[in-house]
This record gives C-alpha cells, sequence and structure tokens, in this order.
C-alpha cells in the first residue's frame, strides 16, 4: 500500500526571505514615492493645459469681436441659464453674510460703546470681503458644476470628437460664450449680494443693537468707498473667469461614462475654490498696498 504525500498548502519560508509584512510596507512605499513623483508632472501639464485653453478663448474671442461673429445668441441663451442657478442662491447667501458680520460686530462695538461705527463694519466686511467671496462660491457651486456635466455628458457622448471631425472648434464653440455670459452676470450676482448683505446689517443693526439708521449710513459712507466696490467687482470678474476655464477644461477631458462626468464636476467645484481663496488673497493684498483704507 502506497502513501501519497501532498505537498504543503503554503510555502515554507527560505532562509533570508523578508516576511510579508514588510513586504506590504514596502509596496506601499513605492506606491507614495510615484505619486511624489508624478503627481508634481500632472499638476504642470494641468497647468499648461488650462494656460493654452485660455489662450485660445482669448484669441477666438478677439478675432470673433473683430470680425462681428460673436454669437450673441448662445452667449444670452448660457446668461440666462447661469442667472437663473445663481440669482435666488445669490439673494438667499447674502442676507446670512450681512447678518453674520451685523451680529458680530455689532456685539463688540455694543461693549466699547461704539454702536454709530456699524455702518462701517457693514462696508468693509460685506462690500470688501463678503459680497465677492459668496460670489466666488456661488459661482464654482453652481455654475461650474452646470458646466463641467454639460460638457462632460458632451465629451463622454462623443459630441467633441464629432465637433472637431466636423472642423467645428469646441472652444470657439462652447467655452467662449460660456466664458462671456459668466463675466457679464459676475457683477450683477456681485451687485445683489452687497445690497442684500448691507440691508440685512441695516435691519439686523437697528432692531437688534438699536443703531439709528442715519448713523449706520453715515458710518458706511464715511469707511466704504467707490474703489472697495470696484475692487469687489473686479474679484468677481476674475472668479467668473477662474471658474469657467477649470470646468470647461474638465468638462472636455471627462472620460470613463457617468462616473467620468462625476469626477469632473467635484474636481472642478474643489478647483474653483482652492483658487478663489488663493486669488482674493492676491487680490486684497495688491489692494491694500496700493489703495490703503482711509476715511471716504
Amino acid at each position: 500500500m502506497t502513501t501519497t504525500v501532498r505537498p504543503p498548502l503554503t510555502q515554507p519560508q527560505q532562509p533570508g526571505s523578508a516576511p510579508e509584512p514588510q513586504l506590504r510596507g514596502t509596496s506601499v512605499l513605492s506606491r507614495v514615492g510615484t505619486q511624489l513623483k508624478e503627481r508634481p508632472a500632472r499638476s504642470l501639464a494641468t497647468i499648461g493645459r488650462t494656460a493654452e485653453l485660455t489662450v485660445e478663448v482669448l484669441r477666438y474671442t478677439f478675432v470673433d469681436l473683430v470680425r462681428m461673429r460673436l454669437p450673441m445668441g448662445e452667449v444670452v441663451d448660457q446668461m440666462w441659464t447661469l442667472l437663473k442657478v445663481t440669482s435666488l442662491p445669490a439673494l438667499l447667501m447674502a442676507i446670512p453674510v450681512g447678518a453674520e458680520v451685523a451680529v458680530e460686530v455689532g456685539g463688540i462695538m455694543n461693549q466699547v460703546g461704539a454702536n454709530s461705527l456699524a455702518g462701517a463694519a457693514s462696508g468693509l466686511g460685506v462690500v470688501g470681503q463678503g459680497a465677492p467671496m459668496a460670489a466666488g462660491l456661488l459661482m464654482s457651486g453652481a455654475a461650474a458644476s452646470a458646466i463641467a456635466s454639460d460638457l462632460g455628458a458632451r465629451s463622454i457622448r462623443e459630441e467633441i470628437d464629432a465637433m472637431r471631425v466636423m472642423g467645428v472648434d469646441p472652444v470657439e464653440r462652447l467655452v467662449m460664450p460660456r466664458l462671456l455670459a459668466m463675466v457679464a452676470i459676475a457683477p450683477i450676482l456681485c451687485i445683489i449680494i452687497v445690497a442684500a448683505g448691507v440691508f440685512a446689517g441695516l435691519i439686523i443693526s437697528a432692531n437688534v443693537n438699536h443703531v439709528v439708521p442715519g448713523s449706520f449710513w453715515a458710518s458706511f459712507g464715511a469707511f466704504a468707498t467707490t474703489t472697495d466696490l470696484a475692487f469687489s467687482v473686479l474679484k468677481a470678474l476674475v472668479f467668473a473667469v477662474i471658474v469657467v476655464l477649470i470646468a470647461s477644461l474638465r468638462g472636455l477631458e471627462a472620460k470613463g461614462g457617468p462616473k467620468g462626468v462625476a469626477n469632473a464636476v467635484n474636481a472642478s467645484v474643489v478647483l474653483s475654490v482652492f483658487c478663489i481663496f488663493v486669488m482674493n488673497l492676491l487680490i486684497t493684498q495688491l489692494q491694500t498696498m496700493f489703495f490703503p483704507d482711509r476715511l471716504a
């Protein structure tokens, strides 16, 4: 009678071989090292493609403007579409912004007996920082997602490739009208937020902190200048350009079906918010350097 010897289910560890946990740790470290090497190159490539898209949009805008071939119908349609998704949220965001500034600053001013400066707080807080940041975040949340989802859906359906085959540049046909539309409605959103935020601050200051409305407007006019309003609108315009370029690039490069569209929308919103905060810091620093705050 013969006995069959079965091989062991696991191979015995050879002398000098590394244990399995160490191999896993080495694999993780190698992946981390690979990502650290590839991420900077991919980030630089993305910045380069964004710069190339910016140049193309500016070139098409200038050429079509000189030739009087701007697609005004498409621009108006995009303005109406973007205004529908941003105007009401802008109004709803402006009221808490102005009320929060009035509540936070009003309590401190009551303690030091400077209720008459409540308008100055609304002028510097809402006009200088609150309104452009609220407009930028609103555009990055609502408008960027709408643009990225629209262009991403066209990309996964191969409409973008079909347009290129027919000799139609999607940058001129799709991106440029959206950029012009967003630039056109950005000052409107900023002014809406400024007006609603200041009036919300006035109502809170008058009814909660017992500030005289005349004193509120006097301090508001003394500290909030036309330069602050101009920089606020300028920030909104810069934010609009950033949002459209990032959302358009992510939408045109979307791949992988509906999941790719979702990833494009997510990336466009996150990158837009990050760039808006950085650009707001830079513009505010330039304003402080060349136009310091002073009484009007």
